[in-house]
């Protein structure tokens, strides 16, 4: 499989000396072109039945990097499942208009955070409204700033439940389909993120006040059993996986991509220094939480919230899962013989100590 560190590792130093980087995106780009070399230091994996010893280089654990989100995924489901409900879900995108990609780009963690606080007092608000359900529902929302040919795009992902928490303390169902007009949606969300971005400083042309920005309500979820599933491809998802990149020739990069216009997957060919251009334009601020909760999901008193709702909802009660070991997660995830003896076909392989060579 070709990779996106075999992008950087090729033509990354031509593009550094043409181009400058902040320093967090900096750190990424660093880190996506060591991880897995000797550069961050390796352990040793020794058979229990013939002594077999491999050597494996460690990860960067970047969260920009393709190769290393599997576990941190996996961590993710496995915490959100005890707060699912017994109720439907819906998929809500909230999408800006290309006009603000400047100012957007310029003050990222301004802008993407007073994107959060936009869409989860959309929602919210117009929930509260008995007209359209007149409860509090539960919200998780997460942010992608890329399209599938890794242009600037920003927009926000959200799991809304098909219900919420009245102020009397009683569950309220939604309909079946989505429960607000997405027209009302959108023109909520465009008043109140360009009067945010006003109150902060941030200049932008008025004649977006009178556009349709662009909010879409997905199909709801068959059950809630495939929510979280369905929501952790996001949540660790990057600008771009290593399999869609097919091919390295000369100085261009091919890689796939579904043009929505037509709903195919194309080929599509650029230049290595734009594609590694485009690949750092997703390089979030330092620290900045992509992965936020609102409504019955938000941080103060949830657990309270959740078992009331988990009883008003008939759902089951999940126990905690217990913490398990990253050896045992990968043989949850890759299977049973992942780590099997490639020598003698029957030991398997243990690390010997987690200290780096």
């Amino acid at each position: 499989m070709i990779e996106v560190q075999d992008v950087f590792n090729r033509f990354g130093e031509g593009f550094l000396q043409s181009h400058s980087l902040s320093p967090i995106q900096a750190k990424a780009f660093r880190s996506i072109q060591n991880c897995r070399t000797s550069v961050l230091g390796a352990h040793i994996d020794t058979c229990d039945m013939c002594g077999f010893e491999k050597i494996s280089y460690n990860s960067c654990r970047n969260r920009h990097c393709p190769k290393c989100q599997t576990i941190p995924k996996d961590q993710w489901i496995e915490k959100q499942n005890q707060y699912l409900l017994n109720t439907g879900y819906f998929h809500v995108v909230f999408t800006l208009p290309e006009e603000l990609n400047a100012p957007l780009l310029r003050n990222q963690e301004t802008a993407y955070g007073l994107m959060f606080k936009a869409v989860s007092e959309t929602l919210l608000e117009l929930c509260a409204d008995k007209k359209y359900l007149g409860a509090t529902p539960g919200i998780t929302t997460v942010l992608h700033t890329w399209s599938q040919n890794l242009m600037f795009h920003p927009h926000i992902h959200c799991i809304v439940t098909g219900g919420g928490l009245t102020k009397d303390r009683k569950w309220r169902a939604s309909r079946k389909k989505f429960f607000i007009p997405v027209k009302v949606l959108s023109r909520k969300f465009r008043g109140k993120f360009l009067f945010l971005l006003r109150q902060a400083g941030l200049s932008f042309d008025p004649v977006l006040y009178r556009g349709e920005w662009v909010v879409y309500c997905k199909p709801p979820f068959k059950n809630a059993s495939k929510v979280i599933d369905y929501l952790g491809r996001y949540t660790h998802r990057v600008a771009l996986s290593n399999n869609r990149i097919l091919e390295i020739k000369d100085d261009q990069v091919t890689f796939a991509w579904r043009d929505y216009r037509d709903n195919k997957v194309k080929n599509m060919t650029v230049a290595a220094a734009e594609f590694i251009r485009r690949f750092m334009l997703h390089v979030l601020p330092s620290g900045f939480r992509k992965i936020r909760h609102y409504g019955i999901l938000a941080a103060r008193d949830k657990s309270t919230r959740i078992s009331l709702c988990k009883k008003l909802t008939q759902t089951t009660f999940q126990p905690k899962n217990s913490l398990i070991t990253i050896h045992e997660r990968l043989q949850k995830i890759l299977g049973m013989d992942f780590d099997l003896c490639p020598c003698c076909g029957v030991g398997h392989l243990a690390r010997d100590s987690p200290n780096s060579l």
